[in-house]
């Protein structure tokens, strides 16, 4: 347990360098933004074009995979819901957003440098195509949940389904994420090997994105704290923390995944509430607290969560 502990740790370690970066005033949280958007815009998409571009899918077909995560997605998501609506008495948009802040992991900052560090190679390729649906699965149905609990708490006029969707579909189409993952795929459908100098600045750049994701990640922490809805919070972190991955790791032994792919959706399901949660909250303008709360508590406590469950799968 030890070592595994030692060797989660600095993914850890790395995430509270960068809050005590901003804490102290050494840099401002403009320059943990900026950081934030190099990952997210080049280094990142850079990774996932090499991975896809390079990887040798021998595992076959990627629905058992999407299959076993998003049904403990569903699992958890509804009881964050019920949680917040029948256990704390809230109202369906901070129901809507309690299944959220429960289901929706740090697939992308914590997640990606966590697989890569733990399982290798084939954890990344089976978080790869994880996150080529994550995105926009996770986004159509928070968007699309949250829009009708608003539209039943304020009683204003619904908006068309196929409006909504448009709109999240343009956001999707300028991702630098989806972008990636695409170019990574045509480039692995046409065969194309990635050589000489070329292959230099994409390894050079996707090397950079796990440490400066981890990084800026603690260092937009201090934006959020904790704001409130602590005892509700506490629910949705515990959810996100243990049911999550315990509802994946059912999910992927019943659907027969290999060792390496169970491994890389239980660890990226067990790491801590993604900024999305708040992203969410911040657009509706609702449970900006919870949110925030959520993803400090996740992110404080995730260290010994993410060693509990990196030991049961080693």
């Amino acid at each position: 347990m030890s070592e595994v502990f030692l060797n989660v740790l600095p993914i850890f370690i790395l995430i509270l360098t960068g809050w005590l970066i901003v804490k102290a005033g050494y840099l401002k949280p403009a320059v943990g933004e900026a950081l934030g958007d190099f990952v997210f815009r080049v280094a990142v998409p850079v990774l996932l074009f090499r991975t896809i571009a390079e990887a040798d899918f021998k595992e076959g077909s990627p629905w058992p995979l999407w299959v076993a995560y998003f049904s403990g997605v569903a699992v958890t998501w509804t009881l964050g819901h019920l949680a917040a609506t029948l256990g704390f008495g809230r109202d369906p948009r901070i129901g809507v957003l309690a299944g959220v802040s429960s289901a929706f992991a740090n697939t992308v900052f914590i997640g990606l440098p966590l697989v890569s560090r733990v399982v290798g190679e084939e954890g990344i390729v089976a978080l790869s195509i994880l996150l080529s649906v994550h995105l926009p699965v996770m986004m159509i149905a928070g968007t699309v949940l949250m829009d009708r609990a608003d539209q039943k708490v304020s009683g204003r006029p619904r908006q068309s389904l196929a409006r909504l969707l448009a709109g999240v579909g343009r956001n999707l189409v300028r991702n630098p994420l989806v972008i990636g993952l695409a170019f990574g795929a045509l480039f692995h459908l046409l065969g194309q090997p990635l050589g000489g100098p070329a292959k230099i600045v994409v390894d050079q750049l996707a090397g950079v994105a796990a440490p400066a994701a981890l990084v800026s990640i603690g260092m937009a922490l201090d934006k959020y704290g904790l704001a409130g809805n602590t005892g509700l919070a506490t629910v949705t972190s515990t959810l996100k923390l243990v049911v999550l991955p315990g509802a994946v790791f059912a999910a992927c032994h019943l659907l027969g995944l290999s060792d390496s792919w169970t491994a890389a959706l239980v660890l990226t399901s067990s790491v801590p509430t993604g900024v999305n949660a708040w992203l969410i909250a911040n657009h509706f303008n609702v449970g900006h607290g919870l949110a925030s709360s959520t993803i400090t508590l996740t992110t404080a406590l995730g260290v010994l969560s993410v060693s509990a469950w990196a030991y049961l799968l080693m």
